[in-house]
């Protein structure tokens, strides 16, 4: 028996089994792939281009402005989707694809699925070099598209047709697995995507993917729920992976039955509400004092669905416990053993669940759970009190931050680089889970307003504002027009410290004389002078600038019934942060030098370093 084919060229072959692949939200069956974003050129007009055409009722196309800013929303959309649906990207060859390398590398490390297709030069060879190849004299074989592999989970070049149904199918393997999950690059040569091929019909058969819970194995997890009994003073540290597996019901109810204080890092800051009493709220560098008092102490920490980066950590001098255990309860194998952790390798649910019910009429000391709240009492105040507005001539970050939230209480904010992921980790009240969305695994300055418009196509109902500092918005403000042309409304509020406040700051920390960050402290001959509202309104945003927090608040009211994308602009202190809660960062410090402060500043580094844990 004969097996049915139907003759397409490859990048037909492409679109038509991205249009059929699935998911299951919520008991509804629905596209994983929420559409395709593209700009095209001359590595993938004639071939991508005229197959996204043919299922364009299907697979909707989007026209970005900026490959960087395409792939960056992209990233947002799945990440705003817990995983559970993505994108795709692509671009002509050269430049094009390179403009998205940066956004590649962010989703591989904040482990987040999106798929790559740009153009590649011609698999003949024939016509080379062709106009934006990289011609390498030692390698034949080597093409501009090779810088996607070290920040790609799986990268394939596909030089014939028929190579696109494995590298299909091991794309959705590692886009849908939640251990293995992160970018995929797909590099087609342009020859070889108008190319015809017998594909057989099967290959287009709708497929429907739904999570994979990993069940823990039972020595780990009798090795884990062992250590926690013994527990002392316990915390559970909230990493993004809870998010992911829509765990968190299930880390409320654990924390409440065990009385175990939960402290949240930017990836899993939202997975408890805010107003949850066990919520110690940020930890680490951009810690809460009360995350922070208690990680000091804690003799276990429970870390779930986190890879525990250095802002997590305080540089891993945050734990001072001599006896600290950590069980690593984690999808990745790679994370959860970590610092010597004892490794519970199992979705966040499923793991949470099974601890829940195996440490049944366990709790944690109560002298410690009621610490927990005390210090969260205290952390409270002073977070009230670091948001409240005052009559300084320019606010602080964290005066805005409060006006944002009092204006647009159900707000989902969306951020990244700079220095207000440090304060809002801090003070932003998350309601629910998927209402913090911050980008800092990378920490990407451009990803903003990219990643706003990602999360509003991923959550059209939500109120959707973007904090973006001047330095960021700089960087990357050419989505504003693709939330413009697609209906898809945000509210964006810059924040003009006119240059890089947050670095100047680090600077001035590690001894560093004021120096090529703020704007006034450049080589220069005359200062820009950036009127951001006006260029906001010339991509056709509503656009204004305010001179005050009163004028923010009002200024938020009056527009959140505005159908169309909307910026506000105000300028703030480049100097004052939020002085509680914080923890020391390990930025090495030059050890000789000509200035008096930088020597000091080596002194206190050198000091620093002693509490960090080793290995």
């Amino acid at each position: 028996m004969s097996q049915k084919t139907v003759r397409l060229t490859m990048a037909q072959a492409v679109a038509r089994f991205m249009s059929v692949q699935k998911t299951v939200i919520d008991g509804e069956t629905v596209p994983i792939f929420g559409g395709v974003f593209a700009i095209f050129g001359h590595g993938n007009v004639a071939g991508v281009g005229e197959a996204l055409h043919g299922v364009k009722d299907r697979l909707p196309t989007y026209r970005a402005q900026n490959e960087q800013g395409m792939a960056n929303a992209a990233i947002a959309f799945a990440k705003a989707s817990f995983r559970r649906r993505f994108m795709a990207c692509t671009s002509s060859i050269g430049p094009g694809a390179l403009n998205m390398v940066t956004a590649v590398a962010l989703a591989h490390v904040n482990r987040l699925p999106v798929l790559l297709l740009p153009g590649d030069v011609f698999a003949n060879r024939l016509p080379d070099p062709v106009l934006q190849q990289i011609e390498d004299w030692g390698d034949g074989t080597v093409s501009a598209n090779d810088a996607f592999r070290p920040v790609s989970r799986y990268f394939d070049r596909i030089t014939r047709p028929e190579q696109i149904i494995p590298a299909l199918r091991r794309a959705m393997q590692v886009l849908t697995d939640p251990a293995e999950c992160g970018p995929v690059t797909l590099s087609l040569c342009q020859d070889v995507q108008a190319e015809a091929y017998d594909y057989p019909e099967s290959f287009f058969a709708e497929k429907v993917w739904t999570p994979r819970r990993i069940m823990p194995d039972a020595d780990e997890f009798a090795t884990a729920a062992a250590a926690i009994k013994l527990a002392k003073k316990p915390v559970i540290i909230a990493g993004g992976g809870v998010l992911y597996s829509e765990a968190s019901d299930s880390l409320a109810a654990f924390a409440e039955e065990h009385g175990i204080p939960v402290m949240e890092t930017q990836a899993g800051k939202s997975a408890l509400p805010h107003e949850h009493e066990l919520n110690m709220g940020s930890v680490g560098v951009t810690g809460s004092s009360a995350s922070n008092a208690l990680a000091e102490e804690a003799d276990v920490v429970i870390a779930v669905g986190t890879r525990l980066q250095d802002f997590t950590t305080g540089s891993w001098a945050l734990f001072k416990n001599d006896d600290l255990k950590i069980v690593g309860l984690n999808v990745q194998v790679f994370d959860a053993m970590k610092h010597e952790g004892l490794p519970l390798v199992a979705d966040a649910r499923v793991g949470l669940e099974a601890l829940d019910a195996a440490l049944t009429g366990w709790q944690a000391d109560s002298a410690w759970t009621n610490k927990a709240l005390d210090e969260k009492a205290n952390w409270l105040n002073a977070a009230d009190a670091a948001t409240a507005p005052t009559n300084a001539e320019l606010p602080s970050d964290a005066q805005v931050i409060g006006a944002v939230q009092r204006a647009r209480k159900a707000a989902t904010l969306v951020c990244a680089a700079g220095g207000l992921p440090g304060e809002l980790h801090k003070l932003w009240k998350a309601d629910r889970p998927g209402s913090y969305h911050l980008e800092y695994g990378f920490s990407t300055m451009g990803y903003e307003i990219a990643g706003g418009l990602g999360v509003k196509l991923a959550r059209p109902a939500d109120d959707v504002i973007v904090m973006v500092g001047d330095g960021s918005y700089m960087m990357l403000n050419s989505e504003i027009v693709s939330s413009i042309m697609l209906g898809a409304k945000l509210t964006i509020v810059v924040l003009d410290n006119e240059g890089y406040g947050c670095i100047n700051r680090l600077q001035m920390a590690t001894g560093g004389a004021n120096f090529n960050n703020l704007l006034k402290d450049t080589h220069h001959v005359t200062l820009p002078g950036i009127d951001f509202a006006a260029h906001a309104a010339a991509m056709g945003a509503v656009a204004r600038k305010v001179g005050s927090i009163a004028e923010l608040e009002a200024a938020l009211a009056e527009t959140e019934s505005v159908d169309r994308t909307t910026v506000i602009v105000i300028d703030t202190d480049p100097l004052i942060t939020t002085e509680a809660g914080g923890h020391w960062w390990d930025v090495a410090v030059p050890e000789v030098s000509e200035r008096a402060d930088v020597n000091a500043a080596h002194e206190g580094y050198i000091k620093a370093l002693k509490a960090q844990r080793i290995g």
